[in-house]
């Protein structure tokens, strides 16, 4: 049976976390009875840091003409993905900021050049680029993404959610797509057989409410569509953003995190972030209801330029997972298991 939100709501509001921590576990291991945790090797490819958007929680943007904006050349994009595939990456996560002068052509040439030269997985495009490729091309939303499609794209990542309310998107990115608009691009990408992931970022000022209406806003385009593949929670940083603020806590994370395992109960997957929390608390996060931990994340810009900063390889992730007393399995996007490391 289903949380109500009103029952979210008095979990994030009075829940004991180490008791929320033990039920997100039980509902782990019945989705998950085997003790697998899994990751993925990949990289972040950001193509560009020229935005439009200017959000207000975001260090990594430049505006068109400021010092220390870039456009990456193909060839440079080329060798990122020479160099992931080298250290046995399956994946890449291409994104970019809502550059004013690429037009729709751009991404189609990038997505078939790498295409044809490689054989991985293109889990790409937020849904803000998506759109701003769709007005760039004067194009329908699902027009954007069958061409995106056709041209190599296979999966979307769910950039982008932040928090799912408009009222505090109105206040922290009031140029960026509407909670509707994210809602949108996700169901129509769902409908043509791309599948995604969602995110939430928590800690820029949201009530718990506003969190658990994100929640439901997710869970409800689940029933509908049943096309995303996991849950992410992220924390707000803080660091050289317009917003500033301090970062959330470790156990406002956790709870969270918590809650996130127990309400959406049609999400399979529940990534914990090692990459905003560090290991130790990333480790943590298997108690607390995560099944994955996403990325070693051969490169990572966005968080960086916040200030924080923590590296990983599969050596390190092995052994966080095999110390929480659970089993390592890389995976692929599809999270079918790729080797298991007993």
């Amino acid at each position: 049976m289903s949380l109500s939100p009103k029952e979210g709501l008095d979990l994030l509001c009075n829940g004991d976390v180490l008791a929320l921590g033990k039920q997100a576990d039980e509902v782990r291991r019945s989705l998950h009875p085997d003790n697998t945790v899994t990751f993925i090797v990949d990289r972040n490819i950001n193509y560009s840091n020229v935005c439009v958007s200017e959000c207000k929680f975001c260090a990594f943007y430049r505006r068109k003409g400021e010092k220390g904006q870039y456009l990456l050349s193909n060839d440079v994009i080329l060798k990122k993905i020479d160099e992931t595939i080298s250290a046995g990456g399956t994946q890449v996560m291409i994104q970019g900021g809502l550059h004013p002068d690429l037009d729709f052509q751009y991404y189609l040439d990038m997505l078939n050049l790498i295409k044809k030269k490689y054989r991985i997985t293109i889990h790409s495009f937020s849904p803000a680029e998506v759109i701003h490729m769709a007005k760039k091309a004067n194009l329908s939303i699902l027009d954007t993404l069958k061409e995106l499609k056709k041209a190599g794209l296979d999966s979307l990542p769910g950039g982008g959610a932040e928090i799912l309310v408009d009222e505090v998107r109105q206040r922290v990115s009031p140029k960026k797509i509407s909670a509707g608009e994210w809602l949108e691009v996700m169901e129509i990408a769902h409908g043509i057989g791309l599948e995604s992931t969602a995110t939430m970022v928590i800690g820029m000022g949201e009530t718990l409410e506003q969190r658990i209406e994100h929640m439901e806003k997710v869970r409800q385009l689940q029933k509908r569509t049943g096309g995303f593949r996991a849950f992410i929670t992220w924390t707000f940083q803080p660091g050289n953003t317009e917003l500033g603020g301090k970062k959330v806590t470790a156990w406002d994370y956790l709870k969270t995190l918590a809650v996130t395992r127990i309400y959406l109960d049609n999400i399979k997957h529940i990534q914990g972030s090692w990459v905003t929390q560090g290991q130790n608390i990333g480790q943590l996060t298997l108690a607390f209801g995560a099944d994955d931990l996403g990325s070693i994340m051969l490169e990572e810009n966005v968080v960086r330029a916040a200030g924080t900063s923590y590296q990983m390889s599969i050596d390190k992730m092995v052994n966080i997972i095999r110390d929480a007393g659970k089993v390592a399995a890389q995976r692929d996007t599809q999270y079918n298991i790729i080797r298991k490391f007993e």
